[in-house]
């Protein structure tokens, strides 16, 4: 049985760890707060800019559609820059292990978005670009529109001939989901059940496609980070309600084990004055 003092050492251990997370937690949540305002705003953005795409993507006849014989593929992974968030970036090192075995590529780079994913690819067998993995902190639509047009460049030409993006979507507080979607070559959507729109186009149809596709796989791209954004910090509050709760439980055994031991020890005392004493008395 361990002695009072190392008892008590580890209670106070216990309150400071308790106090550290439920503070983290606070801090999550108020972050959550702003970075789940920012994706329910572009959610309708995107969505709309996507459905534009998809009713004109059977009339388009643009590089960024075409599909290639796959050699070399980029994978962008959205992770984040600090833990202490569950499973978060966990999931999306499982999701890319999925990737890979399902397709089976030769030529594969990875280019990680987040301190986290950089650190767990950099001493990997795959190879790295490095030019984007500080960018996360302050994400914004320049910083989207920057490692897009390098996306895009890239595949025009045929640096890469796919590029998808893995990343965490924020579903509530307590579910997030790890997705993979293919960003280029753009996805031709199946247009059935939807109704195809019959657009007016003013100026011509292939000025406004010269830079309506390139907008939309920005906003999708800046999206995939903000979704990420709000799925990490709903990670976080999450394991940090937990460390919480169970900085509670284990609490309440190390005050049982306190007061058993203080119990044993006061006893211990007892017999032995009474054992003095008797030994007085003969």
């Amino acid at each position: 049985m361990p002695s009072i003092k190392e008892v008590k050492n580890r209670i106070g251990s216990v309150k400071s760890t308790q106090q550290l997370t439920k503070a983290m937690k606070m801090v999550a949540a108020a972050k959550l707060k702003k970075a789940q305002d920012r994706v329910l705003q572009l959610r309708p953005y995107s969505k709309k800019l996507n459905e534009i795409l998809s009713n004109l993507s059977s009339s388009i006849n643009n590089d960024l559609f075409k599909t290639r014989e796959i050699n070399r593929v980029l994978v962008v992974i959205v992770s984040s820059d600090k833990g202490l968030c569950g499973s978060f970036n966990s999931s999306l090192v499982k999701e890319f292990n999925s990737f890979c075995s399902q397709n089976k590529f030769k030529n594969l780079t990875v280019l990680p978005i987040g301190k986290k994913a950089y650190d767990f690819f950099k001493n990997s067998k795959f190879e790295l670009n490095l030019d984007y993995w500080e960018d996360l902190n302050n994400f914004s639509y320049d910083k989207s529109s920057e490692i897009c047009e390098f996306l895009i460049d890239s595949f025009l030409g045929s640096k890469f001939d796919k590029v998808s993006i893995i990343y965490n979507e924020f579903k509530n507080v307590a579910v997030q989901k790890t997705v993979s979607e293919d960003f280029l070559p753009v996805p031709q959507v199946d247009s059935e059940g939807n109704s195809s729109k019959n657009y007016i186009f003013e100026p011509e149809k292939n000025k406004i496609l010269r830079h309506l596709i390139p907008q939309t796989l920005k906003t999708q791209l800046l999206k995939s980070v903000l979704e990420s954004s709000a799925s990490e910090q709903g990670s976080r509050m999450t394991a940090m309600s937990q460390a919480t709760d169970n900085a509670g439980e284990l609490l309440k055994e190390l005050k049982l084990t306190y007061n058993r031991t203080r119990q044993a020890a006061i006893t211990k005392e007892i017999l032995e004055i009474v054992g003095g004493a008797e030994a007085l008395n003969s």
